[in-house]
């Protein structure tokens, strides 16, 4: 195995989704600046999520439901002015 190429500090460090405000203390080698009190009264290095597995629809069966219609209508419409902006320029 090389030397010099692998994580020094390997140390307990606090994962937190913040969009469903869930916290969960794990082993990792990344680096971050912020840390956070943990239920123990220790302070420990902090990482921020989007997405963990308490947030994420496929573990939570949760899955949001996105407007494509509304979405396909507003393309539509923008189309629609587009080629009768073209068809004046034509004319004109």
């Amino acid at each position: 195995m090389k030397k010099e190429i692998h994580p020094k500090e390997y140390r307990l460090v606090v994962f937190k989704d913040i969009s469903v405000d869930y916290a969960f203390l794990t082993r990792s080698a990344v680096q971050t600046k912020e840390t956070i009190k943990w239920t123990d009264g220790k302070e420990y290095p902090l990482v921020k999520l989007e997405i963990s597995h308490m947030s994420h629809p496929y573990y939570t069966g949760k899955m949001k439901l996105i407007d494509t219609a509304g979405r396909v209508d507003k393309f539509k419409s923008r189309a629609a002015k587009s080629t009768a902006a073209k068809k004046k320029d034509k004319d004109a």
